[in-house]
């Protein structure tokens, strides 16, 4: 089914994308191939054409518009299920180094799947972040980490900081409620070695409203994190 390129181009353009046939060529296809998994294993609620060219594709590049991404550096996606943010802004930006993290190796293998066929280079990883973000080889090792899922911003950032490089971000998209969130969550921030740098308001095509924080890190993260995940969902940071 894929997506209507023409729209795809069109909305991108009106953000500042301006995505190339071979660009539009793998949304499209990544498109088909998300929805054709998804009757195999629950990815997206979200199936519609118009709705994943402006939910799922289009609110994943607006990352890019959230900060200055310098050429060549790493990002990590923390529990990126299908892919997003970080596939849509590889396809942008072939030249970020891309690692996808998910804990539930049905996905993993979907986006081994999918970035062979599209033709993008990324590194998809079978693990839990409270697991990984202890592992020398991850932890501490990224320029930029990212998630965009439902979970509250202070248990996020206790999943999603110990992967981040001192003087690197964790940039997370969130939805309206960005700055409650963003409030609530300033402990939790300080303690795990960062601060908040800005937050970012966008209104996506169809009207509904994004805000995307951007938190960098200042200093190492305390050894202690992130816990185990029992307790950081029992007992967020505050």
């Amino acid at each position: 089914m894929g997506i209507d390129k023409a729209y795809m181009k069109m909305i991108a353009e009106d953000y500042g994308f301006y995505l190339e046939q071979k660009q539009l060529e793998q949304l499209d296809l990544y498109a088909d191939i998300l929805v054709d998994w998804n009757e195999k294993i629950n990815l997206t609620a979200i199936t519609e054409p118009q709705e994943i060219a402006i939910k799922h594709f289009l609110d994943s590049m607006l990352l890019l518009k959230s900060i200055d991404v310098p050429d060549n550096i790493s990002m990590i996606d923390v529990g990126t299920g299908a892919g997003f943010p970080s596939l849509p802004v590889k396809i942008v930006r072939e030249d970020i180094n891309v690692t996808l993290l998910d804990s539930l190796n049905k996905r993993v293998k979907f986006l081994e799947t999918l970035c062979s066929e599209i033709q993008l280079d990324s590194k998809a990883v079978h693990g839990r972040a409270e697991e990984m973000g202890r592992k020398q080889e991850y932890r501490e090792q990224f320029d930029i980490a990212t998630a965009r899922a439902v979970a509250n911003l202070a248990v996020l950032c206790e999943y999603c900081l110990p992967f981040v490089k001192v003087g690197g971000v964790f940039i997370a998209l969130k939805g309206s409620d960005a700055n409650n969130e963003t409030e609530q969550a300033k402990g939790a921030i300080h303690i795990l070695g960062a601060k908040i740098e800005d937050i970012k308001e966008m209104i996506l095509p169809d009207g509904s409203s994004r805000g995307i924080v951007i938190i960098r890190k200042i200093s190492q993260t305390p050894t202690k994190y992130p816990r185990q995940s029992a307790k950081i969902s029992k007992n967020p940071l505050s």
